[in-house]
Order: structure tokens, then C-alpha cells, then sequence
């Protein structure tokens, strides 16, 4: 008997254990997140559009503005305004944006879109370190950059992957093409000339070799010409 009533208070007391610790489970709150996505998630794209989408925390206060410090390579004058809540505008910071207008309803989260001209070219991911504040003051701090690998820190930083960057066409120029061993029209007209100039040279030398033959003849005959009317 002694045995059957250990056993249940056993029992008794794993149930009571479980049911404190789903009621601390469910009296804890659960940590919100800014999440972010793109249009065209590569690095180097232009004119991409980036979409955010900031959970409220806060059970007292609704958001009232979203304050981000831009990654390297991405300036506040890059960034544009698409679309977000009603009433609600961006104002470009010394190192990012602020978006913000009317306080929106307590756990409406804050959803909204700005375009980047130009994503960094050598980029793998790019984190936007974010800042909720609510309309009492209250702000939850979305700066801590995640490290892969590791777990995920208290309150990480909204980070969007990127794609390698398009590979673009080499732009050398061309290999020039071997010499060839047949002579040009030119050079073929050039050796054409100099093998006639050659053959005139040539003939140049007979002609003077006989008139240097009929000169000797003739003196030769002139001589013996003298001679004979002499005697």
C-alpha cells in the first residue's frame, strides 16, 4: 500500500514539475526578430528592392519609427523609400535611414520596403543592424551580427544573403596573327623591280665592252693605215 501511494506521489510531482515549467515557458516572452528579404539577392544588382519586417515586441507601446545603420559599400543616399505604413516616411541618417511616422497599434509589426541603388560587388551578406522604438520610449536593439556556426546571439541583426555577382565577359584584345611567310604585293612588286634593274646593269656592261672593241679595232686599223702610206 506503502509502495502504490510513493508511486503516485511520484507521479503527482513530474505532472507539477511540468505544468511550472510550460507556465514559465508561456509567462516568458518570445524574442522578436526583424527579417529581410530582396528582389534580386546578388551581389552587384542594381536598383533592388528590399523588403523588412520588424515584429513587435512590446506589450505596452506600438512601434513608432525603425532606425538602420547600413553595411559597408551601401550609402544613405542609395537608399529610397517604397513602401511601409500609413502615414510613415524615411529620413536619411549620417549612417543609414530612419523610418517612422504615427505609433501603430500595440503588436502591429512594422513592415516595410526601400530600394538600394547598388548592392556591393563583392559582398556575401550584408547585415542591417535595426532599432525598434516604441511610442513610450522602449526600443529593442537588433545589432548583434550572427556568426555561422555559432548560436544565435540574444538579439540578432537582420541579415540578407547575397549571391555570387554576375560573371561578365573578358574584354581582352585579340592575339594578333603570325607573320606570313608569303611575301606581300608589295615586297613581291620590289623584288620584282630590283631583279629588273639587275638584268639592265647587265646589258649596260656589253654595250660598253663593245664600243670599247670597235674604239680599239678602229685605232688599231687607223695605225696601220698610217704606217702603209708612210712606207
Amino acid at each position: 500500500m506503502t509502495s502504490i501511494k510513493s508511486r503516485r506521489t511520484a507521479r503527482a510531482g513530474v505532472v507539477a514539475a511540468a505544468a511550472t515549467a510550460l507556465v514559465l515557458v508561456l509567462a516568458t516572452p518570445a524574442l522578436a526578430h526583424v527579417e529581410v528579404s530582396a528582389d534580386k539577392p546578388q551581389a552587384g544588382a542594381t536598383d533592388v528592392t528590399v523588403s523588412f519586417n520588424a515584429e513587435a515586441e512590446s506589450d505596452a507601446a506600438g512601434a513608432k519609427s525603425v532606425q538602420v545603420a547600413l553595411p559597408e559599400g551601401i550609402a544613405p543616399g542609395d537608399v529610397s523609400y517604397v513602401s511601409g505604413p500609413t502615414g510613415w516616411a524615411l529620413t536619411a541618417t549620417a549612417d543609414g535611414y530612419t523610418v517612422g511616422g504615427a505609433t501603430l497599434k500595440v503588436h502591429q509589426d512594422v513592415a516595410y520596403k526601400v530600394k538600394i541603388a547598388k548592392l556591393p560587388a563583392t559582398a556575401t551578406s550584408l547585415a542591417f543592424k535595426s532599432i525598434v522604438t516604441y511610442g513610450n520610449g522602449d526600443a529593442d536593439r537588433w545589432i548583434e551580427i550572427p556568426v555561422e556556426g555559432q548560436a544565435e546571439p540574444p538579439h540578432p541583426a537582420p541579415v540578407l544573403k547575397l549571391q555570387p555577382a554576375a560573371v561578365t565577359p573578358s574584354s581582352a584584345p585579340p592575339t594578333s596573327a603570325a607573320p606570313s611567310a608569303v611575301p606581300t604585293s608589295a615586297a613581291a612588286t620590289t623584288a620584282a623591280a630590283a631583279g629588273k634593274g639587275g638584268g639592265g646593269s647587265s646589258a649596260l656592261w656589253w654595250v660598253l665592252a663593245a664600243i670599247a672593241v670597235v674604239l680599239v679595232a678602229g685605232g688599231g686599223y687607223w695605225l696601220l693605215r698610217r704606217r702603209s702610206t708612210t712606207t
